[in-house]
């Protein structure tokens, strides 16, 4: 027994695909030491206030890609659950005094709450109609801030709430947050693998590819698309409620409600990989950092007279959808695809090419079956 219990916990042992993750996850925890060699001064710290924006966008989009990538429940406004954690965390430090790391959690439980009072609901709901709620109801939230923004400060959003961690010193702050960060990244990613790569995560996978095989199993798909809603709509709120307890962030809309938050989320979860979370933590790393690159380039195009940092937009969105039509599974899948090629595996498995969806739905079978036959 031990001496399985060591082999799985040695890296060595784990596939290839896994050990290059924990190398990349090592590499991101020293980004701190790396960025000192390659800028000097405050450039540096600007860049790791940079890639620490990109972690944050990283757990926006693996919440969306926990319920949509894999029960196939495609939410247009999941920025709803990140502002819920967001603006509930600060408005209870700011207005009621509440410490700021209580004040994290209870923004989190709101916005399970609010998963709960609009899943049970909207995931009744299919296709185009689901898609609509969702679309329709942080735009409902947006309107109310403004209504009432002698408390939620309208479109300019409400002061800045107590830092999650209290520092001295921009070196100081921008190192300790980055690892704030870090730290919830990595829990959010470990939380939902566990998730998605259990029985459960199954499930939720075949309810995408047939809902009506998942309920002819004896399974209750509404249940198990709930429990998804709520996890995703948890994560989201947690991640809003610490990313407005940083100096990189302020609950505004600009930053966690508008339609745009979402749609780039849903970007950044398609270009790695819908169904990963690998995947969409990787491709909102990438959104983020590219676009704040991107916009910081003073490069005038010949001809147009615009420098490039005017035409990032333009430029994001044309390079998003030749990815789209180039690596229409997600950049991650393409990536894995390649490395069984290049290392000449055929994927053949010895359980008869049956995908683990399939192993899965046959023993829920076998076990109803075996509950009827007694």
């Amino acid at each position: 027994m031990s001496d399985t219990l060591t082999s799985k916990l040695n890296p060595l042992s784990l596939p290839l695909r896994q050990q290059l993750g924990l190398i990349a996850l090592v590499l991101l925890a020293f980004t701190p030491f790396w960025m000192g060699f390659l800028y000097a001064g405050d450039q540096g710290l600007l860049h790791i206030r940079t890639i620490t924006i990109a972690l944050f966008i990283g757990m926006f989009a693996m919440s969306w890609d926990s319920v949509s990538g894999y029960t196939g429940q495609i939410s247009f406004g999941h920025a709803l659950f990140f502002a819920i954690g967001g603006y509930g965390s600060a408005l209870l430090n700011l207005g009621w005094g509440v410490p700021p790391l209580a004040a994290v959690v209870l923004g989190t439980v709101l916005a399970a709450v609010a998963g709960l009072l609009i899943g049970v609901p909207a995931l009744r709901l299919e296709g185009p109609y689901l898609s609509l709620v969702t679309l329709v109801a942080p735009l409902i939230l947006l309107q109310v801030f403004i209504w009432r923004s002698d408390i939620f400060g309208g479109e300019l959003g409400i002061p800045n709430p107590d830092p999650l961690v209290a520092t001295s010193g921009f070196a100081q702050e921008t190192y300790v947050f980055f690892y704030v960060a870090f730290a919830l990244f990595v829990l959010i990613l470990a939380v939902l693998l566990a998730v998605t790569r259990s029985d459960a995560g199954s499930v939720l996978t075949a309810i995408r590819e047939d809902e009506d095989a998942v309920a002819a199993s004896g399974l209750n798909p509404a249940k198990f698309k709930t429990f998804a809603f709520v996890l995703s709509a948890s994560v989201g709120g947690l991640a809003g409620a610490v990313f407005v307890h940083t100096p990189m962030a302020s609950p505004t809309p600009s930053q966690l409600l508008a339609q745009t938050v979402s749609i780039e989320v849903i970007i950044a979860a398609v270009l790695g990989g819908m169904g990963t979370i690998v995947g969409a933590a990787l491709g909102g790393m990438f959104l983020s950092i590219f676009r704040s690159q991107l916009s910081n380039v003073d490069f005038v195009v010949p001809g147009l007279g615009v420098s490039v940092g005017d035409l990032d937009l333009v430029i994001f969105a044309v390079g998003t959808l030749i990815i789209l039509f180039a690596l229409p599974g997600g950049v991650l899948r393409w990536g894995i695809v390649a490395g069984r090629k290049l290392v000449g595996s055929d994927g053949a498995a010895a359980d008869g090419g049956r995908t683990p969806v399939e192993q899965t739905l046959e023993k829920f079978r076998e076990f109803f079956r075996g509950g009827r036959d007694d």
